[in-house]
């Protein structure tokens, strides 16, 4: 089967076409971080009415109302924080899930910052007001606070898990012990929650802000019950995904295929991905994070997996009828991001899966599709011959080490030189970091607008 080597030249006076049929609307991420903003308001407004001005008459008993603000703080954005990473429906078509675990990351910091702070405030305040020393202080906090041995055991258990996913620890942690500390974070939310309804000035004596307050951290428990365990139980049962084949694509890539029933009916698209944990000794700790590299069908699906770690390098010896649950799918890298009836994708190593299955979308709907495929050698171009020469799809190889080539292939003047008309094309990247950054500068060096370039990581962590 040939591959072209060449870009037919664009179409002079041609308009963008319409959008991708199902083609999703522009994100509005803004909606959930307003949400998130008005949240935290209502929470300062609660403490603000809820505080009587003589908190602020001596320096000790205002450091406790600052001590208690952080705490609500904290309360209200640990639940805001699981929801980002809850599957909630919402959430995923307005932001998307690369941009939601990194908010997921930054609350996390945030909410450990509070919880220190919290408790500093508290310490330092009463020792003002107690006339006690920072151990004396303790004590009387220890005595004196309802649920304060669990709270004390919860904040550990926070400022363990923000630990463990500081980078310099993350460095000595592989992905599945850091998972495991990771979900020690809902001992740490039970363990607190007492405290803050039965200890909490603003709680205590309030049956209407009790009620709101169960309501909420209740609310949170059902959606991560619902969207992350409900849901996927219920499509596994029913689909019975097992691995068909193992296939070797190109040197240290397969594509895993897996069949099942009604697989049509998770609306999977071209460009997304699943997280997939395969239930065989090695495999079962943890899910994983790879794209379709086919447009599903009604029976089947396939992830073509580059080599990249110890998961992604053992699927080549996964075994046919192994059981597989899956999760998703997930990502916005789809051809409804499209509003151009051209488009540029730009795939680096394993990044060729979910560029192929957004190709063939892109040109069953009509587009003009340029794929760049970049690689060190020829032997690893997985799915190259997969791309067949036609009117509407171009794909060009580029291959080589860029000290051996003398430059890159994706800088902006090479870049220029295969696409002549980028400017007028949606550019999809996939592939590594430091390949996504490289093709970034390069296409806004040549005029391609920022909301015509999209891509999207693939990061549990």
């Amino acid at each position: 089967m040939t591959t072209a080597t060449a870009q037919r030249p664009a179409r002079a006076g041609s308009r963008p076409a319409a959008p991708v049929p199902g083609a999703e609307h522009r994100s509005r991420p803004s909606s959930v971080l307003t949400t998130i903003v008005l949240g935290c308001v209502a929470i300062l407004a609660f403490w603000w009415f809820g505080t009587p001005t003589s908190a602020g008459a001596t320096p000790g008993t205002a450091l406790v109302s600052a001590g208690e603000l952080a705490g609500l703080l904290a309360s209200f954005l640990v639940c805001a924080q699981v929801l980002l990473v809850a599957r909630v429906p919402w959430f995923e078509r307005a932001v998307g899930f690369d941009k939601l675990t990194s908010w997921h990351r930054s609350l996390g910091t945030t909410v450990v910052l509070l919880v220190v702070t919290h408790v500093l405030l508290m310490v330092v305040g009463g020792m003002f007001v107690d006339q006690a020393t920072p151990w004396g202080e303790a004590m009387i906090m220890l005595r004196s606070y309802p649920e304060m041995l669990s709270a004390l055991a919860g904040t550990a258990v926070f400022v363990v898990v923000g630990m463990s996913s500081a980078r310099l620890m993350r460095r000595y942690l592989s992905h599945e012990w850091w998972f495991a500390v990771h979900l020690t974070i809902y001992l740490g939310i039970y363990l607190t929650f007492g405290h803050q309804v039965f200890g909490g000035r603003h709680l205590v004596g309030n049956p209407v802000a009790q009620t709101l307050w169960l309501t909420m951290y209740a609310g949170t428990g059902l959606a991560i019950l619902w969207w992350r365990i409900g849901i996927p139980v219920l499509d596994n049962l029913r689909m019975g995904l097992r691995v068909e084949t193992v296939v070797p694509e190109a040197t240290g890539t397969v594509s895993v295929w897996l069949r099942g029933k009604g697989v049509d009916r998770l609306a999977a698209r071209g460009g997304q991905f699943f997280l997939l944990r395969f239930m065989t000794a090695g495999h079962l700790a943890t899910a994983h994070p790879y794209s379709v590299s086919i447009v599903p069908t009604d029976e089947r699906l396939r992830f073509t997996i580059g080599a990249l770690g110890d998961h992604s390098t053992a699927m080549r010896h996964i075994r046919p009828g192994t059981r597989v649950f899956v999760e998703g799918p997930f990502g916005r890298f789809t051809a409804g991001r499209s509003r151009s009836n051209r488009a540029l994708l730009i795939a680096g190593g394993a990044g060729i899966g979910p560029v192929r299955a957004l190709a063939e979308e892109l040109v069953g709907a009509g587009r003009d599709v340029v794929v760049l495929h970049r690689g060190h050698s020829a032997d690893r171009l997985a799915l190259s011959r997969e791309f067949p020469e036609a009117e509407t799809l171009h794909y060009i190889p580029l291959t080589g080490r860029r000290r051996e080539l003398g430059y890159d292939p994706l800088g902006p003047t090479s870049l220029g030189r295969l696409v002549p008309d980028i400017a007028r094309r949606d550019v999809f990247i996939c592939g590594p970091e430091g390949m996504t950054e490289t093709v970034v500068a390069s296409a806004r060096a040549l005029r391609v607008p920022r909301t015509a370039i999209h891509h999207e990581e693939l990061s549990l962590s």
